[in-house]
This record gives C-alpha cells, sequence and structure tokens, in this order.
C-alpha cells in the first residue's frame, strides 16, 4: 500500500506525528512495535494537563485521540527493513500478534523507535526499574523528595548527577560500586553539598513488595537504607533500522539531525529519545509534532514545485 508518511515507533513521538499529519489529511501509516520504555513508571510527569498519568493511560489517550483522522492507520507491526525506492521507501516487516508478513511504500520515513537502558548487571536494578531505581531527577524527584537516596555510578556522569539529585533531597549518597574514579575537584563539590560517597562493591538492592527501594546491600554485607536511587544509564537504540539504512549515528549512539530533524538520509527524518538531547515524553511528543509539520511542507513543496 501507498502511504505518504510511515511512522516507526508509536509512542509520544510517534502519536503526536500521527495526530498532526492525520489533520493535514496526509494518508499515513503508524508501526506500533509494542511496548514503551517507560511501562514501569507508575506515572509520567512534567506532561502539561496529563501529570501522573499512567504510561498506558496516556498511550490509550493519544490512540483514542487518532480515531477521527481516517487517514491514519494503525498497526501492530515490526518494521524489520526500509529501502529507498523511486519516490520513495518501501518498507517489509511483519505483524506483532500474527507475523502476518507487510510491505508497503511511503515517501516519507519518520524514526520514533526511542531507546533501551542498559541496566548494571546487579540483582535488583532490573527488577526495581521505574520506581525504586529511577534514572531523571525531573520526572521523579519530587515523588522522592526529602527522602534519603543514592546515586549511582563513576566519575563526572555520577558527580552532575548527584549534585542534581541534591535539589531534592539533604540526605544523598554516591555509591559507586568500587572505585568511583572521583578527582579531587569532584570530592570537593560532593562534600561541599553534603554528598557522602561509599565505593564498596555492591551485592544487590533490596526492595519491597511494591518495587520501591528498601536498601542498598555491599559486598561486605553492610546495608544503606535508601527510599530510590538515580542512575544515567547507557542506552541502545531500540531499533537498529536508521544504522541499516546508513544514517549517521553521533558518539553517544543517538541519531543525528539537522536543524530539520532529518537524518543524514534524505526524506528520513526521525523525533523523540531516538535524537540527541532532553528525554521527557512531553519534548518527546513536541518534537513529533514539530517532524510532522516539516515533513508536511516537505510533502507539499514536492507536490507544488515552483
Amino acid at each position: 500500500m501507498q502511504y505518504d508518511v510511515l511512522i516507526i515507533g508509536a509512542g509520544s513521538a510517534g502519536l503526536a506525528a500521527a495526530l498532526t499529519l492525520g489533520r493535514c489529511l496526509r494518508r499515513v501509516l503508524l508501526a506500533d512495535g509494542g511496548r514503551p520504555r517507560n511501562e514501569c513508571s507508575p506515572g509520567v510527569h512534567g506532561f502539561l494537563t496529563r501529570d501522573g498519568v499512567t504510561p498506558a493511560e496516556l498511550l490509550r489517550l493519544g490512540h483514542e485521540q487518532l480515531r477521527p483522522y481516517e487517514t491514519v492507520e494503525v498497526q501492530c507491526v515490526r518494521i524489520e527493513r526500509v529501502v529507498p525506492e523511486a519516490g520513495g521507501f518501501r518498507a517489509t516487516g511483519r505483524g506483532t500478534a500474527d507475523d502476518a508478513p507487510l510491505s508497503i511504500t511511503a515517501r516519507r520515513v519518520l524514526l520514533a523507535t526511542g531507546v533501551a537502558d542498559v541496566l548494571p548487571p546487579l540483582p535488583g536494578f532490573r527488577e526495581l526499574w521505574g520506581r525504586g531505581v529511577l534514572h531523571c531527577p525531573y520526572c521523579h524527584g519530587w515523588e522522592v523528595r526529602e527522602q534519603p537516596l543514592a546515586v549511582y555510578g563513576q566519575g563526572r556522569t555520577v558527580t552532575g548527577l548527584a549534585l542534581l539529585v541534591s535539589r531534592w533531597s539533604p540526605d544523598v549518597v554516591v555509591v559507586t560500586d568500587g572505585p568511583g574514579h572521583l578527582t579531587p575537584n569532584a570530592r570537593r563539590r560532593l562534600r561541599r553539598q553534603h554528598i557522602r560517597v561509599n565505593e564498596e562493591p555492591i551485592a544487590r538492592l533490596v526492595g519491597t513488595d511494591e518495587r520501591d527501594l528498601h536498601s542498598i546491600e555491599f559486598a561486605d554485607g553492610s546495608q544503606l537504607a535508601r527510599a530510590a536511587l538515580f542512575l544515567h544509564a547507557p542506552q541502545l537504540q531500540r531499533s537498529t533500522l536508521a544504522e541499516e539504512m546508513g544514517a549517521r549515528i553521533t558518539s553517544k549512539g543517538a541519531v543525528w539531525v539537522d536543524s530539520g530533524l532529518q537524518t543524514s538520509v534524505r526524506h528520513v527524518y526521525a523525533a523523540g529519545d531516538t535524537t540527541p538531547g532532553a528525554q521527557q515524553a512531553l519534548i518527546a511528543a513536541a518534537e513529533g509534532n514539530r517532524a510532522a509539520i516539516l515533513i508536511n511542507e516537505s510533502l507539499t513543496r514536492e507536490e507544488c514545485p515552483r
């Protein structure tokens, strides 16, 4: 089937783009590849008019608001390959439920596939992810404010995050799981904010039945009671499509885009967590909306040449 735009990924960025393109009367296929990155979180915060909504409810509302736009089609499919051809791209894939093959053409492609967090291979991190183990103080800091907190990591990354988290709590401890590789200046800055450093190897995180953090257990048997642990986890692209298409990838693993949200591959755009920059649902939705506007204007110029 022929579409104006193929949107791959149905999180905040993809849904927002589909909504805007639907309002432009564009024929759109929104490929919903499955569960969102934030599914373990109890709420999406900082999203104007939706602060605290569950991730599932936010997506349900997004899908519901697409229904009036008859030119937007949503399919639960996994896009496996996108190749250029005359007039656009051919995409192939399979249904996520029935494994049925799919083959479509589209004039433009928007990648909104997001990223996956790579958590430390220690007991408790994956189990408590989203409630007791957190990635963003802007998203979750208010919920654990004034409580004893930990920040996990080493070097400059953990220093900056710990200083940021100290805005929400006067009791912050950096846990490095071995040598922290902290410079004298970093240690001085942490001491100035009354942030302690514990470099003992970590054995596991101990949680509650509600998946909240109870304490950090170290290899020497000692425990540190904490209400939550923050970390900047390394990330991988959830999809390899951009790389396979030859799109430029930044040194940090994000899909590079220009000022018009276009990747290094002509007529392939990207938005949301896939691209460099801050990662929040509201920001992803805004990027999806902007990408949709730019795509529509690109298509219009093509249809109305000078």
